[in-house]
């Protein structure tokens, strides 16, 4: 069936913690009205997820089928590996002003720019991998900014798993979380191989042990978009 397409545009705009232009892709429904109020899905890797993962597509079936509440898609897009190395890894040397980006700039820029609820418990992030990673750290970091976080396979090291730890406001935070039982030599982009399984499982123990609202499971499959794309639907459907 051909669903009514929602829009996909390009916005850009200045961004004083990066000190650099953003440009972003927004989807907005097809039957986008400024009279309703929408909940916005924020996407790192946001080319990746309009391209790869097919989400304009996966949300015009849901909206007019009425499976999910009214939703704008924000795509915040890397420009190439190193830069996404930089902004998205617990490391990486952007990291932290990334962070504050979303929370501080984009945010903002959002609520000014459409008709948002402007309320933490209808915005959520995503992300595949590092940008599972950037989303997941950046709830724990403004959890009254980001009410929900979903983590598609997402790298984990000891920061990520220190940060559940000392998170003190598990009640605000909605989590989704999916890793691959063939997640366990993943070609990293600094060339090296890691197991993502494991530290996924040690995320879990951490995490089930405070009462965050979460979602957890392991898929048949390793670290690609062929995983990744299909459950798209199940995690949007849980989240809206």
């Amino acid at each position: 069936m051909d669903y009514p397409k929602g829009t996909i545009k390009e916005l850009t705009f200045q961004s004083n913690e990066l000190g650099e232009e953003v440009t972003l892709l927004v989807y907005l429904p097809a039957n986008f009205s400024p009279l309703y109020k929408y909940s916005l899905l924020i996407t790192q890797d946001g080319r990746d997820y309009f391209q790869l993962g097919r989400i304009g597509r996966l949300a015009d079936e849901l909206l007019f089928e009425k499976e999910m509440e009214n939703l704008i898609i924000i795509g915040v897009p890397y420009k190439n590996v190193e830069d996404r190395r930089r902004k998205y890894h617990p490391e990486g040397e952007q990291n932290q002003q990334y962070i504050r980006f979303l929370a501080h700039e984009l945010v903002p820029f959002l609520d000014s720019e459409f008709p948002t609820f402007q309320m933490g418990s209808t915005r959520v992030l995503i992300g595949d991998s590092l940008g599972a990673t950037v989303s997941f750290m950046t709830a724990i970091q403004y959890p009254h900014t980001f009410g929900k976080v979903i983590m598609q396979s997402p790298f984990v090291n000891q920061q990520v798993i220190n940060s559940v730890k000392k998170f003190d406001n598990p009640e605000l935070l909605e989590i989704y979380h999916v890793i691959g039982t063939k997640e366990t030599e993943v070609k990293m982009t600094d060339g090296n191989i890691g197991d993502f399984l494991s530290p996924n499982r040690a995320l879990n123990k951490e995490i089930i042990q405070k009462p965050f609202t979460y979602f957890y499971d392991e898929f048949d499959g390793n670290h690609t978009w062929t995983y990744w794309q299909p459950d798209l639907r199940r995690a949007l459907l849980m989240m809206f």
